[in-house]
């Protein structure tokens, strides 16, 4: 069973940047498409990014398009560069593993998550 681990969270300021991390034990994630989620306090989990198995294709959210962008740089890694974070983006973040490639922005789609690491972006 694989488990994910995500890294790289924390507080930082509006305008800054932060890289997070996922990082996959128990079995490889090459074969899988990956995807970031995050849930505000209050809200639900919403779509943030994700990224097919081959690394070829990606997908973002209106919000973070243009400021984040994922990447994976080997079978067991995926990353999240945010640039340019603004407050609402404060949020809770989650990697999360989907063994197809469609249906990627649909959270009940994926099948193994992360324990999540907290983004807070101050004004």
């Amino acid at each position: 069973q694989v488990q994910l681990v995500e890294s790289g969270g924390g507080l930082v300021q509006a305008g800054g940047s932060l890289r997070l991390s996922c990082a996959a034990s128990g079995g490889s994630i090459s074969s899988y498409a990956m995807g970031w989620f995050r849930q505000a306090p209050g809200k639900d989990r919403e779509f943030v990014a994700a990224i097919s198995w081959s690394g070829s294709n990606t997908y973002y959210a209106d919000s973070v398009k243009g400021r984040f962008t994922i990447s994976r740089d080997n079978a067991k890694r995926v990353n999240l560069q945010m640039n340019s974070l603004k407050p609402e983006d404060t949020a809770v973040y989650y990697c999360a593993s989907i063994p197809r490639g469609y249906g990627l922005e649909y959270a009940d789609e994926y099948d193994y998550w992360g324990q999540g690491t907290q983004v807070t972006v101050s004004s």
